[in-house]
């Protein structure tokens, strides 16, 4: 993406310049008596001692009034011509080259805003300052505003004991690549990002299933900002994790897994290049639970954990709720020879409160085949003797889970 620097100018701009400062001063239609006017290097020693002629020939004469109200009225009359020629004459000195040659300037660089927005381009701006909400960047002849929310994590992830506005502070005089988002000369609003700019710039090295080191941003509700780290060493781009990526247990409150600062491992899930969103997983890092045996998921420690798994009396075992439904539905498919609970446990972890069917990752043997039946804290394994492969298992349960109320 290409960068212009504000020292560059475009083409409207540039030649705009030319017209203004390189005409012929015959050009202009000047009336003799006000020469020093169109004199730019004498305007400003000449326009405060101009100002003064003008307003000396429209001064309110001093007037006796005794009382005649003709000569009160003509006074009155007098005094109100003068107003509005005081006005004209300040008029005429606002409307001087040099003030029209700022006007024609300023409007022009309005236009050069506009055309960063359609084209795209970056902008190099200069910091010049910051107030409650942002920093204050030069651009051209104007002054614009660009938000601290629209600033790159690059600033905040340096030091992360700084505030917003130490950092602020810290980028006063600085170059910064950003982008025009808004520029309304009506209103005068001219607005930019950097967010936008490093989206041009760091987006196509972004791709699914890229792992990056990152670190926590914000952390809301729903899930957590995280500023992804690049082989610069900088933190350029943010992605969110939704709250059903943190992990695989039940999580209740994101706060309680992650804090802004935290440094973590994730793995790009989507990029959406349109809407410059990057969605990220942390538990798809870790080994998938779907896959976990009840061996697994039970500690090994049983004597830490009382009754934690038992093999003995399963006829005791009573089926989670739904769950001997389901196996009616399972006996009725093709393949399937019988379905019972061979062990049940009790976890550390709540994954759902309610109930859950994950298949083994291992193969069947012998005709048979594992499941897993999880609803809070209790786990109870199922064995199925089937002729079904892997496969052919996954789709005879999903068609018994469609029929099952």
């Amino acid at each position: 993406m290409p960068i212009i620097s504000s020292t560059t100018t475009l083409g409207s701009v540039s030649s705009l310049n030319s017209f203004l400062f390189t005409s012929d001063a015959s050009s202009y239609h000047t009336p003799s008596s006000f020469p020093s006017l169109l004199n730019y290097s004498n305007f400003s020693r000449h326009s405060h001692k101009c100002k003064k002629k003008f307003y000396s020939l429209f001064q309110t004469p001093k007037v006796s009034l005794s009382g005649n109200p003709k000569i009160e009225q003509a006074a009155s009359a007098s005094a109100n011509a003068n107003a509005n020629a005081n006005a004209a004459a300040t008029q005429l000195l606002d409307d001087s080259p040099e003030s029209v040659l700022r006007q024609t300037r300023r409007s022009a660089d309005w236009k050069t805003a506009m055309a960063y927005i359609d084209s795209g381009f970056i902008y190099k701006g200069r910091i010049e300052g910051s107030n409650g909400g942002g920093l204050l960047v030069r651009f051209y002849s104007l002054v614009g505003f660009l938000p601290f929310s629209q600033l790159s994590p690059s600033h905040s992830c340096k030091d992360p004991s700084k505030t917003i506005h130490e950092i602020a502070k810290g980028l006063t005089g600085s170059d910064i690549s950003m982008k025009v988002i808004q520029a309304d000369e009506e209103n005068k609003k001219l607005i930019f990002s950097e967010k936008e700019a490093v989206w041009s710039q760091f987006s196509e090295q972004v791709n699914v299933g890229d792992i990056f080191e990152a670190r926590v941003g914000s952390v809301e509700d729903y899930g957590a900002f995280i500023h992804l780290r690049f082989p610069d060493g900088l933190y350029h781009l943010t992605g969110l994790v939704h709250v059903s990526e943190v992990s695989w247990d039940l999580v209740q409150d994101v706060r309680d897994i992650l804090s802004e600062g935290d440094e973590v491992r994730v793995k790009v899930i989507s990029v959406d290049r349109e809407k410059t969103r990057i969605t990220l997983s942390i538990k798809q890092l870790e080994e998938d639970p779907l896959l976990e045996t009840l061996d697994k998921v039970i500690p090994q420690d049983v004597s830490a954990v009382p009754d934690s798994l038992s093999d003995s009396n399963i006829s005791d075992i009573e089926p989670l709720p739904g769950l001997e439904t389901i196996f009616e539905e399972l006996l009725r498919e093709d393949g399937v020879d019988d379905v019972r609970i061979s062990r049940q446990g009790f976890e550390k972890r709540v994954v759902s409160q309610d109930l859950q069917l994950w298949l083994s990752n291992a193969p069947p043997t012998n005709q048979k085949f594992t499941l897993l039946a999880r609803a809070g804290r209790q786990v109870q394994e199922i064995h199925l003797t089937t002729s079904l492969d892997q496969e052919g298992i996954k789709r005879a349960l999903q068609r018994a889970l469609e029929r099952v109320p």
